[in-house]
């Protein structure tokens, strides 16, 4: 069974940062693309940022353009966690984070940016 299981957000004033975490297992971690999806209040899915697997695109991120720059996505597949690095948070930012296979879908983890 695939368990996906975010963890790190927080509550944090506009212009700080936050890391948050997603640890998985079930899956073929190494070779598996994954992604960080948000859904703030009241709205749609957004997907936000992706990263390939080492062997099959050495690692490379793609980001949407409202989190270009600011966000960072990193992996460590000896230990199956994806981490999404949060700078220079916005009010916008305000939503509950997912972390996916593009098949499995963890909880989600809540941030909150306000002051």
């Amino acid at each position: 069974e695939v368990q996906l299981v975010e963890s790190g957000g927080d509550l944090v004033q506009p212009g700080g940062s936050l890391r948050l975490s997603c640890a998985a297992s079930g899956l073929s971690f190494s070779t598996t693309v994954m992604l960080w999806v948000r859904q703030a209040p009241g709205k749609g899915l957004e997907w936000i940022s992706a990263i390939n697997s080492v062997h099959n695109g050495g690692a490379s991120a793609s980001f949407a353009d409202s989190v270009e720059g600011r966000f960072a996505i990193s992996r460590d597949d000896a230990e199956s966690f994806v981490y999404l690095q949060m700078d220079s948070v916005a009010p916008e930012d305000t939503a509950v984070y997912y972390c996916t296979d593009g098949l499995n879908w963890g909880q989600g983890t809540q941030v909150t940016i306000s002051s």
